[in-house]
């Protein structure tokens, strides 16, 4: 696939060392820009933006996303990691949400060449209780192939911190996900893969793609819509319909929820979003809006997409949405008198219906 023209440009102050280095690569318009926060790195604001080109996407053959080529797996294993740096971390969750979920960006040099939809493993710092190293933990990829500055040379994750109280009253806290919701700027992390093909999103820029997600879940999701909405590539440019469902238990935990407003306004005709906020929503019989139940409130316009041979759905998150989504599907199903067990195996054959849950 033809990678995408990029200039990428990171402005910081004047200093004899900066924890970036500046670079800047010549472009040819038309480009759009992808906005990204200012940021400190070691106390230093950052400006950071991106342009990518774009001219008439290719034709697409149909070929299984699962043997794409060029699509890369475990180049970096545990015995073998590539360090990576910390450029930015920073709290995406409201002070009053019901734990925390931290957005990173780490810098690859350009040398894990993932998709959109992969993962990468992480072993955090330290030893474990048998004075071992740590195992590595898998997290989905929360941004785009070119990353979040453009550039092709950094990794996204979305991570919530992990703290619970065990059944004799103590606090644990998760290892991998503490360690990486306090990882500063600067610091180092060791990173395995990229792994995964499961996730991968369709090559059909023409395709219905339903994305159904939970907390964390949106990470991939996150990477597919922005390489459908805000980058603009030579080889790419998304025709179809997005169709977004996350799921949070308060409105202060929902995640990139101004990126996805911002992606409905510039393309309110190929993107839809709604949201399932278990805390504060109810449907019309005041039951609590989880994402099933919003799914619902769609039932069989949802049922009308799943029968065309161009809609993707993918499912991440939590395991539980798995079975409520199942339960739609069932009746639905039902109603044309098909066994919803069989279709959803032969969707799984096409590669029509992709889950990963936890």
């Amino acid at each position: 696939m033809a990678s995408a023209a990029v200039t990428a440009a990171i402005s910081l102050p004047s200093s004899k060392s900066s924890a970036v280095p500046s670079t800047r690569t010549p472009i040819s318009p038309p480009f759009e820009r992808i906005p990204f926060r200012k940021v400190k790195i070691n106390g230093r604001p950052i400006s950071i933006r991106a342009q990518v080109t774009t001219e008439a996407p290719a034709a697409v053959e149909k070929v299984s996303k699962k043997n794409e080529e060029g699509v890369v797996t475990n180049k970096f294993k545990p015995k073998t990691p590539y360090t990576a740096r910390c450029l930015l971390n920073t709290k995406i969750t409201g002070d009053d949400a019901p734990g925390e979920t931290w957005h990173m960006v780490f810098s690859t040099e350009g040398v894990i060449p993932y998709r959109e939809g992969q993962s990468v493993g992480v072993i955090p710092d330290g030893l474990d209780k048998n004075g071992k190293p740590h195992k590595l933990r898998l997290y989905s990829i929360a941004s785009s192939a070119i990353g979040d500055f453009g550039d092709s040379k950094t990794v996204s994750l979305c991570v919530k911190r992990l703290v619970y109280t065990n059944d004799q009253g103590e606090i644990v806290k998760g290892v991998c996900s503490n360690f990486l919701c306090d990882v500063k700027p600067g610091a180092e992390a060791k990173l395995t893969g990229p792994v995964g093909k499961e996730m991968l999103m369709p090559k059909d820029p023409n395709a219905t793609v339903i994305m159904l997600a939970t907390g964390t879940g949106i990470a991939p999701f996150r990477g597919f819509l922005w390489k459908m909405f805000f980058e603009r590539h030579e080889d790419y440019k998304f025709t179809g319909l997005a169709w977004l469902f996350l799921g949070v238990p308060t409105s202060s935990s929902l995640l990139y929820k101004e990126e996805f407003e911002k992606m409905k306004e510039k393309a309110p005709n190929n993107f839809r979003l709604d949201f399932a906020v278990s805390r504060e929503q109810t449907n019309e019989k005041g039951e609590k809006m989880y994402i099933q139940t919003r799914m619902a409130q769609y039932a069989e316009e949802l049922w009308d997409l799943l029968k065309k041979d161009n809609t993707f759905v993918y499912m991440c998150g939590l395991k539980g949405m798995e079975k409520g989504i199942d339960d739609i599907m069932v009746t639905l199903a039902a109603e044309d008198g098909i066994d919803w067990v069989e279709y959803k195996r032969q969707l799984k054959k096409q590669e029509q219906w992709n889950v990963e849950v936890y």
